[in-house]
């Protein structure tokens, strides 16, 4: 073993941990594109988040047993909740439009998006954010994504359209969600609080699903029950989806920031459109243009720059800012 392995024995772990993060997150476009002839986005979303809520639900079964789940958790975890759940409905149903690449680098958006509602709602965060190295990153994000939806080949068309816009309605949404935790969840265990939140967005997914679920084969509402007439196979995998994306993603992604700061972590998985981008060339042969790889490293080195910014600003500060980011 090294001296450095040794002197960090937490990295190690911390690298498997956010590479599985990377992978897993990045899987998910995949998992949701592959189902576009089987099921409705509204099915997938509440399987999906109705396994993740039962997955979620011992800890805070365990919590309530033995009393000390946080006070006003529930309270707490409602208004995030009520972001998080539209902001679902928009990111499962983009897939059914856009290619997983194209939706992935347009999710990048929701970093402008947290920018400026952190300006908005958090004082302290605004010296960070009127600094150069900030603004020039968020410009560099903006402008590469721009350049990587407009310059697609042939233009988006109507379907690709839409699926954009559910992109950028997920991310301004993701951004709500965010902004919201820190706001009311501030000082809760990180994973207390996704739990809460995980429970209030697999009922209210649930919820839309038996609302509005229709049958891919005949059109006509079932409420979800199409899913049963999908081969073993098929439900493993959607099953597996809602494991590896939101029950053991999330999980991963809070070891990470244990032990390898938030930074790191961030900038790790801002890499996800680059992973979903060559995987759906080799299953769904999506391709990406030059033009379009080198604006989406545009966009990717400006979350870059945005993360490594905010990281150098808040050392000064680390206690306040961790309690308000890792949430």
């Amino acid at each position: 073993m090294s001296t450095e392995a040794r002197a960090h024995p937490g990295v190690g772990l911390g690298l498997v941990t956010v590479v599985s993060t990377l992978l897993g997150w990045s899987s998910i476009p995949l998992f949701l594109r592959y189902f576009i002839h089987d099921i409705d986005a509204w099915t997938a979303n509440g399987w999906r988040y109705g396994l993740s809520a039962l997955i979620w639900l011992p800890p805070l079964l365990l919590g309530w047993h033995r009393r000390n789940l946080p006070a006003g958790l529930w309270k707490a975890a409602l208004v995030p909740s009520l972001w998080n759940i539209p902001a679902q409905v928009m990111f499962g149903l983009a897939p059914y439009y856009v290619a997983p690449g194209l939706m992935t680098f347009a999710l990048r958006f929701h970093i402008v998006f947290l920018a400026i509602g952190a300006v908005l709602m958090f004082p302290t965060e605004r010296r960070v954010i009127r600094s150069p190295g900030f603004l020039i990153g968020v410009g560099l994000v903006l402008v590469g994504t721009l350049g990587t939806i407009g310059l697609k080949e042939g233009g988006l068309g109507e379907g690709s359209g839409l699926g954009i816009a559910f992109c950028v309605g997920a991310g301004l949404l993701y951004a709500c969600y965010a902004l919201a935790v820190r706001k009311t969840m501030m000082g809760i265990n990180p994973l207390t609080a996704f739990a809460a939140v995980n429970q209030l967005t697999g009922l209210g997914l649930v919820g839309v699903m038996l609302a509005f679920a229709r049958s891919k084969a005949t059109g006509m509402w079932d409420g979800g029950t199409s899913v049963l007439a999908m081969s073993h196979a098929r439900i493993a995998l959607l099953a597996a989806s809602a494991v590896i994306g939101i029950g053991l993603g999330h999980t991963f992604y809070f070891l990470s920031i244990k032990r390898l700061g938030l930074a790191v972590s961030s900038a790790v998985v801002q890499l996800q459109p680059v992973v979903t981008s060559i995987a759906s060339y080799f299953l769904f042969d999506e391709v990406l243009s030059m033009l379009q790889w080198s604006a989406g490293g545009v966009a990717l080195a400006g979350a870059g720059v945005v993360l490594w910014t905010q990281h150098r600003a808040t050392r000064a500060v680390p206690a306040a800012v961790e309690g308000a980011t890792s949430a």
